[in-house]
């Protein structure tokens, strides 16, 4: 087996990973599929795809410097990506996965720790871009070997066109059947300084190429494939026949109105019985003659002679012959139709569609109106949800950088990054007012539906009905929702008014009774004070004894005496 640079993980339970099946895996990586080989010298033929490939990106670049794709892309990139004050672009949440506080904490240390190798928070707008021309991002994680526990030390760049990912299988016949099973083998990327867009036809591994760990390169692609599934495409590839047939239309309105624009004469020379070549010659004087002009030169003060020769652009000549009328000079009108653009504009806006751009957006004359939601297009719908899918494909960027910078720090393992994954969830900061507007008037109509079937729950709809099909809750948001509301109910903060005013006034009415405790037992301190408790207790038992008739008498001899 050929030795790989940079370095890869070691993987405890390889053999799951491998598994046997009669057709290849179907991935939106785009990687080269050959035959696995035990031959170090064997050739990868990558004449057609990845030359093709590299060839569409350099494409999608020069697509990427036209206005209109200037304009559309910015436009996409300005409300995918948005900074908010603290200068956060994106958030990590780890709600569904279910690990302890302190593991959550680490993940959130260490995604800061990502955003800054890939100085996301000052790059972000240059990051997506790239990746939204080309369809693709390719980065080189370096570490120390020697250190691998302090995780990625550096990010670098890499061209897509000089690297192409490669997966080798290994087929075998089916026992007992003439069909063959598919394993994967090896998976790795193949680097080449001079780019595979150069008339390279084949990779030698010790000439051609060098061959990298799968691990060490942090790929992430549009996971737009072509009708094979052997080539990643671009989101601007929908674009190139619109792109094309409106720079083809500008061109052709351009031409024709440069030809048409001028009004022509024409002139009818009578050249009466002259013979052919004395007829030639009578027209050429007579088109040298009107053909003469003076200019006057402000700079030098020179007066010049300039002859125009005949163009196309320019006027006509027709001999007649005698008997016809004589000679006449008439005007050709110019085109009638100059001033129209509707070919030009239908054109521009088939282009806008293909990349999900509302027109609205790219009109100049057109204001920003912060009206209600219901006046927003389905334009818009479908362009914020355009927007939602590309934040998810291209956080898949943060996860490749996580998973190795965790597994490095040996923070999880493999088998334990593959359960969680998929649970970790990202929050890019918004930036569409639209969208924030819909979800208020969503929230809004269901609450005023609330409102109306309050007089009815519990007799004819359940409460659990209400919040799954008005609500739109499912069981994991209620449950989440139940033990918020339980915590809740334990703060005094977020008990309803009432509740809150009740507890107030019990609250002070318990301040005053122990109020009124503490000054009885400060007054039966004293010997007065005593000696009042014991006439008042004496009073209520009217059959007392002689011991307590005594005590009684001296108690009222303690008390002092009321003035008449």
């Amino acid at each position: 087996m050929v030795k790989l640079f940079g370095w890869e993980f070691r993987r405890e339970d390889e053999a799951n990973t491998n598994l046997i099946s009669f057709t290849a895996p179907d991935k939106d990586d785009g990687a080269v599929t050959v035959a696995a080989t035990a031959f170090a010298g064997a050739f990868i033929d990558l004449e057609g795809s990845v030359r093709t490939e590299a060839e569409l990106i350099s494409r999608y670049r020069t697509m990427a410097l036209q206005p209109e794709i200037i304009s559309a892309v910015d436009e996409i990139a300005n409300e995918a990506v948005n900074r908010d004050d603290d200068g956060d672009v994106v958030k990590v949440y780890l709600d569904k996965v279910e690990i302890s506080p302190k593991l959550k904490k680490i993940i959130e240390e260490e995604f800061e720790i990502v955003k800054k190798l890939l100085k996301f928070n000052s790059r972000y707008y240059d990051i997506f871009r790239r990746w939204y021309i080309d369809g693709r991002l390719y980065y080189h994680a370096i570490i120390d070997p020697k250190k691998t526990e302090e995780g990625i030390q550096e990010v670098r760049y890499i061209d897509p066109r000089k690297i192409r990912k490669v997966r080798e299988i290994a087929r075998t016949r089916a026992p007992g059947s003439q069909d063959t099973l598919v394993q994967t083998k090896n998976e790795y990327y193949i680097y080449n300084d001079r780019g595979f867009a150069q008339g390279m036809k084949s990779v030698v591994p010790s000439a051609s190429g060098l061959r990298i760990a799968k691990d060490s390169i942090v790929q992430v692609t549009s996971g737009i494939m072509d009708s094979n599934q052997t080539m990643v495409l671009s989101y601007l590839h929908r674009a190139i026949k619109f792109l094309n047939e409106l720079r083809t239309m500008e061109d052709a309105t351009v031409i024709y109105r440069v030809s048409r624009a001028p009004e022509r004469r024409v002139w009818y020379i009578d050249i009466g019985q002259l013979p052919k070549q004395a007829a030639e010659q009578y027209m050429r004087d007579i088109m040298v003659k009107h053909k003469n002009r003076l200019n006057y030169d402000n700079v030098t003060g020179e007066i010049r002679d300039d002859r125009r020769f005949m163009t196309m652009l320019e006027d006509y000549w027709l001999p007649r012959r005698e008997g016809a009328r004589g000679t006449e000079v008439s005007t050709l009108p110019s085109g009638q139709n100059l001033g129209k653009m509707e070919d030009v504009l239908y054109f521009q806006k088939r282009l806008y569609g293909s990349l999900c751009i509302p027109m609205s957006r790219l009109d100049p004359e057109s204001n920003f109106n912060l009206g209600r939601p219901m006046e927003i297009t389905r334009e818009e719908l479908k362009f914020g949800k355009f927007i939602d899918r590309l934040r998810t494909r291209f956080a898949m960027l943060f996860t490749e950088m996580l998973e190795k910078q965790l597994v490095l720090k040996k923070i999880f393992s493999i088998e334990e990054w593959l359960v969680i994954k998929d649970l970790i969830e990202y929050e890019f900061i918004k930036d569409s007012y639209f969208t924030e507007l819909k979800e208020q008037e969503i929230l809004l109509s269901r609450m005023n539906v609330i409102t109306s079937m309050e007089p009815y729950i519990g007799r004819f709809y359940s409460n659990e009905y209400i919040r799954k099909n008005v609500l739109k809750q499912d069981n994991s948001d209620m449950e989440e929702l139940d033990e918020q509301i339980a915590e809740e109910q334990e703060n005094f903060q977020y008990l309803p008014a009432d509740q809150k005013m009740m507890l107030q006034q019990q609250e002070a009415q318990q301040q005053q009774m122990a109020q009124e405790q503490d000054q009885m037992a400060a007054q039966q301190a004293t010997p007065e004070g005593q000696a009042m408790a014991t006439v008042d207790q004496m009073k209520q038992n009217p059959n007392r004894s002689l011991q307590d008739e005594s005590k009684f008498k001296q108690a009222q001899k303690m008390l002092p005496k009321k003035s008449p």
